[in-house]
């Protein structure tokens, strides 16, 4: 029976305010990259923790884009380490909205949801160097 290494399931979380610079549509929509590259920097820091080195996001095997991310939200990026190999890591990334701004209601108005609204789901391959 082998053992199972104990950095499988580390979660690493990062939070980010969605500033409207970012917005490139109508209502304030921001593009699907600006969530990758959040999961890119959470992958970063996920590498950090469990190899002492920052690696390299190599790739998605999987994105599914589930709901709109606007300015004004406050998104929670999470990356979780769901394989491990000599090299590469395999990470579960999903991405909520926490809080959203509401214009509605006044210029500078946001509430923080009650249930956050999962906008991204990846599945992602990280490659560090070999130790040694």
């Amino acid at each position: 029976m082998t053992e199972q290494d104990p950095r499988l399931g580390l979660t690493i979380t990062h939070r980010r305010y969605v500033p409207y610079a970012h917005a490139h549509y109508g209502g304030s929509l921001v593009d699907g990259a600006y969530t990758l590259g959040l999961f890119g920097d959470v992958a970063t820091e996920v590498a950090i923790v469990m190899d002492g080195d920052e690696g390299l996001l190599a790739g998605y095997s999987e994105v599914r884009f589930l709901g709109p991310v606007r300015a004004g939200d406050v998104l929670e990026a999470t990356c979780e380490v769901v394989r491990i190999g000599r090299r590469s890591r395999e990470l579960r990334c999903t991405a909520r909205v926490v809080a959203r701004a509401e214009p509605e209601r006044g210029p500078s108005a946001a509430r923080v949801l009650e249930q956050p609204i999962t906008v991204v789901e990846a599945t992602a391959a990280l490659v560090v160097p070999a130790s040694g």
